[in-house]
């Protein structure tokens, strides 16, 4: 599933890349693959900023804003007993 086309912060600096794989191990939308010992970002639309690879990736490959995108915006919602709001509602595609 895409949320929005072309918005996602996920960058790969692909020359830090050593081809651990960590990050496609925890990502959540299966966004990276692992091809010829390098990693790269397959569907960067489908990224919804959550966070994990960056966070696992020992070598700093890998940015992204975590906490501005759609998975932040469903865990807030679930912590605060409401529906998720990620500021992107006046959008015309929406969101989450």
């Amino acid at each position: 599933m895409k949320y929005l086309a072309n918005v996602t912060s996920l960058q790969l600096f692909s020359e830090r890349c050593t081809g651990c794989g960590r990050c496609i191990e925890v990502c959540p939308r299966a966004v990276l693959e692992r091809t010829d010992r390098i990693v790269r970002i397959v569907d960067r639309d489908r990224c919804i900023e959550c966070g994990a690879c960056m966070m696992n990736c020992a070598f700093a490959a890998i940015r992204v804003n975590a906490g501005v995108g759609c998975a932040s915006a469903v865990i807030n919602g679930m912590l605060r007993g409401g529906e998720p709001e990620c500021g992107c509602v006046d959008r015309p595609s929406g969101c989450c």
